[in-house]
Formats: C-alpha cells, structure tokens, sequence
C-alpha cells in the first residue's frame, strides 16, 4: 500500500464570490508532488471551494493508487473538523460534498491535519492561478510541475482575509491532528516513524576518497559541501515534509545540518549514536595507501565486519551495534513523524542493512554519494520499509 499526502485549499472573492480550488498530492515518504489540481468555480462561497478542493485532491490520490492510504492537510479548521466527525455538518450546501469527500477511500485509510495557512502555499497557489484564469476566460492547466496527470482539470482561488480566516488561524493549536496511515502496513499500527537520511555535504577529503570517520581531523564542508547543503535544503524545503532534524555530532554534519535547519525554521538536535565509524589509523588515508602500510589487516577487515581498522578502530559489528540502539531511540522518540538523520556513509549504510536484513557484506554493496538521501520508515511492529537510497536528484 503506497501512503500519499494530499493538501488542498480553497477560497472565495466575496464570499460568495468568484471562487476556485488547488490540491497536491504527494508521496508521503520523499516529499515529491505527483499530481496537481485546480478549477475555477464560478460564484460559489469559501467554504464549498475548500470542499471542492479537498474531493479534486482524493480524486487525484485515487487515480494514482485506489489502494493507497492517504494523509488529507489542509488550513480549513471546518473541513477537518467536518470530516474527522468532531464538528457535525449543518449547510446543506456542504453535506453532499462531506458525503461524496467520505466515499473516494474507506473512511480508515484517511487521515486529517490542520496546517497553518503558509504551510498550504502550493495549494493555495494553484487556486490563485485557476481563479485568475476564470476570470480572463481561461482554462487552468497544469505547470509542469507534476509528475502525474492524474488531475486532470481546472481552477484556483485567493483565500480572502476574513472574519472566517482569523478564528480558524486563532484556534490552531487546538486543531492539530497529526496521525497518518501507514504505508503497507495494518491500519492499526498507526503512523511509521519515518527517518530521512542525508549524508553531509562534500568535506575536502571527499573528493580524495579518504578514509574520514570520527577519529581523524573533523574536517569541515568545503565550498561545493556547503552549496550542497544548500540545495538539499532547498529540496527539503519545496517537499515541505521534515518535522525536526537531528544530527551526528560531528562538524561536516553538525554544518550541512544548520544549514538545512535555518532553511526549515527548526533546531538541530545532536545524536552522537548516528557519528561516523572510527578508523583508526586508517583515517585520512586513501584505499590505496591503507593497502600499501596495512595490508594484512585491510584483508582482515574486508572479510570480516568483526575485525576493526589498525590502531584501535572501530569495527562495522561494534558500529552495527550503536545503529541499531540509536535507531530504536529515534523511532520511540519520533514515534509518527517524519525526521531528518544528518550522518555519515556508515551509519547510512547500516540503517539500510539492518532494515532489509541484509548480511553484513551488503555495506561494501552501496553507493551514497555526499548529500545523498535515503528513506527508511519503522512501524509500531517493528517492520522496516526503505522507501529511497541515494537520490541526488537535488544536487542536478
């Protein structure tokens, strides 16, 4: 079972007025969007346009995957009220449309959050460029955006600032509901804690291809590392799906990490469970240079993940070991959420292994190129679901 995020908005000019909606969905696990909605309406109220908006964005959602599971945001304090059953349905202009919203997915496969208003631009922008495409007489179509021409139609809307707005934004933290439905998982099992890996930003061993674990020098980003970071925040930013971030202690990641958190308005929490492997005597060294000095023990450590790196290093069990205690840590903490893990390769590599049950051998079987992302999602079960592995699609 796929899981989507749907976000809708709506609106109307004179309420009622000339009105229009906007709906995204995207994939809840990478943040991308997948299909885009809007229509322009005609003369309809605020509350009818948000209706319409969230029916175009389920709509949407089914025509991607009917067996998906879908997680419904939106800055409507009525429409999910209505729609989670706390607040009863009373315009009959609205009742139809709860009803039909109600039967796109079976009603346990549906989830609904509150949003503040500029968490919603992507929707509220496409009912802008519908609402003024009404109004020149013209049909919305879709940017380009999209990744799906799932939704297929037209409209969009400008959410005027009125009375309506104001209460809905002044009982906020009331409303907030963030439980969705998970992937493939039993509906009961609520939410998976899903962990956004990203490796940190170029340092200038990276380009050498340096052994650099926790031991060595610490170095920090480099230019490229910094402008990597960048956009990865940039990235992250536009997915709009990172709920905190948290980071290895050491500097090229504590850095990348900032970088990304200021982007995103968070903290930067540290975890010195998710720093790199330490090896040894082997750090700042090449391949090449470790076979030359170490040969013997460079053999021993490639057959073995028992073996640790000469000087006192730290083994791939021993770093295994330290992953997996984080790795229950953070999915208890952030039980339902989605987290930024800024790391290293290793720790990387190894929430992907311990997640497929891979042997141990798998870690010499991955590419993670600098400020890649990975995805793993952990269920109340214990099940694992890697959804990504190295996507650098951000740094094109």
């Amino acid at each position: 079972m796929r899981e989507f995020i749907v976000e809708a908005d709506g609106g109307s000019r004179g309420n009622p007025g000339p009105a229009g909606y906007g709906a995204v969905v995207r994939d809840a696990a990478t943040g991308e969007t997948l299909a885009e909605a809007a229509e322009y309406l005609g003369v309809a109220t605020n509350n009818v346009a948000e209706y319409r908006g969230l029916l175009a964005g389920l709509r949407a959602a089914r025509a991607l995957d009917p067996q998906a599971a879908v997680h419904v945001r939106m800055d409507s304090k009525l429409v999910v009220e209505q729609m989670t059953g706390r607040w009863k349905i009373k315009h009959p202009d609205l009742k139809p449309l709860a009803t039909e919203a109600a039967r796109v997915f079976p009603p346990e496969r549906v989830t609904y959050e509150w949003i503040p208003r500029e968490r919603n631009k992507h929707a509220d922008r496409l009912a802008n460029e519908a609402m003024d495409a009404g109004a020149r007489g013209e049909t919305w179509s879709p940017s380009g955006s999209a990744a799906e021409p799932a939704a297929a139609q037209a409209g969009a809307v400008h959410r005027p600032e009125d009375a309506v707005r104001a209460d809905r934004d002044a009982q906020a933290a009331r409303t907030v509901s963030t439980v969705s439905s998970p992937g493939w998982a039993p509906a009961d099992l609520g939410a998976p804690a899903t962990l956004v890996l990203l490796r940190h930003g170029e340092t200038p061993l990276t380009p050498q291809k340096r052994f650099s674990g926790s031991g060595g020098s610490a170095p920090s980003l480099s230019a490229t590392g910094r402008e990597q970071a960048e956009k990865a925040a940039a990235a992250l930013a536009r997915r709009g799906t990172i709920q905190a971030v948290v980071s290895s202690p050491l500097a090229r990641t504590r850095e990348t990490a900032g970088i990304i958190a200021a982007r995103l308005g968070l903290e930067v929490a540290v975890e010195d469970g998710l720093r790199e492997t330490d090896f040894g005597a082997w750090e700042g060294l090449t391949f090449a240079e470790v076979q030359e000095r170490y040969p013997d023990d460079l053999n021993a450590w490639l057959a073995s993940p028992d073996v640790a790196p000469t000087g006192g290093g730290e083994s791939f069990t021993t770093t295994a070991a330290r992953i997996a205690a984080t790795r229950d840590k953070l999915v208890a903490a952030y039980a339902g959420r989605t987290v930024l893990l800024v790391t290293h390769v290793t720790p990387i590599k190894t929430f992907v292994r311990l997640a497929l049950g891979a042997p141990p051998e798998s870690l010499f079987r991955m590419e993670l190129s600098a400020a890649s992302l990975s995805v793993v999602a952990y269920y109340a079960d214990g099940n694992a679901s890697v959804r990504l592995l190295n996507d650098t699609s951000h740094l094109r």
